[in-house]
């Protein structure tokens, strides 16, 4: 560049920084009265939404532009950015870029894109600006149907964000083709012949509801873009409405004190089917994620084998569950936890009517996330089962 050019140059920046310094005086008696809560209205910002770095919280749409006139201040981000372009632009043209700066605290800059934010935050306000926030230590939300079938009169309604989008006739059931690793169209046409009445629900996709922080519902397609695929994988495991373990950030895992027993001999009831029984009670529990403050039951789609027992209601039940709930109902109240909905203090620990695997609930009641752990070691009579729990400690 030639020193003619050059001078020019710093020349016409000079000037620029003259023209801003006017213009912010002139802006504090002429400016467009702009707050956190009218620009949300009037540019239907969406509040609860979760959004990660360098996003934009206008998402998709072009940036938002007000008249150069009342609103000079405007250019100061423009310089502050370098953005000679964007100056003589807007005095050419006569409109600048709305300065997100104004009404925001923190997480947004001035041309409304996200930044300083780790992890899944979400736009809300700070007292009267918006912020983007970093995500919680834990961040937990609740399984919901979003995709689901209702049992009508004459078939299935499939229904989408409490929307029908198709009405299958009985005769059309066997035709769906809906399945994921724990069902498939013979388990959606055992639970119509079956299980369901008129009006039930069978749970096809999962959304997030509830959420600790308070952000926005998502839909079944947006859990994996926002928090991964394997909370979609783990909230698969669980039943509907299951507390789920979102998000973490610095922690500690700590573990707890083991507890176990072993099987024992009961063969009027079948040692056999008493080993299935407790093996698929430490299936249905272990790795089971229960969040601060939250309430969470074993896996869904785990089955148990029936014994025949004369003072059982029905004549039969899952025996071989008890050793292992038992090492189970040690580990989580050593937590000071509850005795768990479902059991009892006694040898049978398990009460009768409940499926050891969904209907057991466990309260945590610490301010952190727990994990349930639980094993088996050997086979047989004496196969010994075994649980632990271990805590995720925040480290900041």
């Amino acid at each position: 560049m030639s020193s003619g050019w050059r001078k020019i140059s710093i020349t016409i920046f000079i000037a620029l920084i003259v023209l801003c310094a006017l213009f912010v005086v002139f802006n504090a008696v002429n400016s467009a009265p702009y707050t956190a809560q009218s620009v949300t209205e009037d540019y239907d910002l969406p509040i609860g939404q979760s959004m990660f770095e360098n996003q934009s919280i206008l998402g998709q749409r072009d940036q938002i532009e007000v008249p150069l006139l009342s609103n000079l201040g405007f250019l100061t981000h423009q310089l502050l950015a370098f953005d000679i372009h964007g100056i003589l632009m807007s005095l050419a043209t006569g409109v600048v870029p709305f300065d997100f700066t104004t009404v925001s605290s923190e997480g947004i800059d001035s041309y409304g894109h996200i930044v300083d934010v780790d992890g899944p935050g979400f736009l809300t306000f700070e007292g009267d600006k918006l912020a983007v926030k970093s995500p919680d230590n834990y961040v937990w939300g609740y399984s919901a149907p979003y995709k689901w079938l209702v049992k009508t009169e004459n078939g299935v309604d499939v229904v989408e964000n409490g929307t029908v989008i198709k009405s299958v006739p009985v005769d059309g059931i066997k035709d769906l083709d809906y399945h994921n690793e724990y069902y498939n169209n013979d388990t959606i046409r055992s639970w119509y012949n079956y299980d369901a009445s008129v009006g039930s629900i069978f749970t096809l996709e999962k959304g997030m509801v509830g959420f600790s922080d308070g952000r926005n519902n998502i839909s079944s397609s947006d859990v994996p873009v926002i928090f991964g695929q394997d909370v979609v994988d783990y909230a698969a495991e669980y039943p509907t409405g299951s507390p789920i373990l979102l998000y973490s950030g610095n922690y500690t895992e700590q573990s707890g004190e083991v507890y176990g027993t072993s099987l024992g001999s009961h063969p009027e009831y079948g040692d056999s089917i008493r080993e299935v029984n407790a093996r698929q009670f430490v299936e249905a529990w272990n790795g089971t994620i229960i969040p601060p403050n939250s309430t969470g039951s074993g896996k869904d789609y785990v089955y148990f084998e029936s014994a025949n027992d004369a003072s059982a209601p029905g004549g039969s039940a899952a025996h071989g569950v008890c050793p292992s709930a038992r090492a189970l109902r040690a580990a989580v109240t050593s937590e000071g936890f509850n005795l768990p909905t479902g059991m009892t203090w006694d040898e049978n620990a398990v009460l009768f009517g409940y499926n050891p695997a969904r209907d057991i609930t466990v309260t945590n009641t610490h301010d952190y996330p727990v994990r349930i752990n639980m094993w088996t070691e050997g086979s047989g009579t004496g196969m010994g089962v075994y649980a632990q729990v271990t805590r995720y400690i925040p480290t900041n």
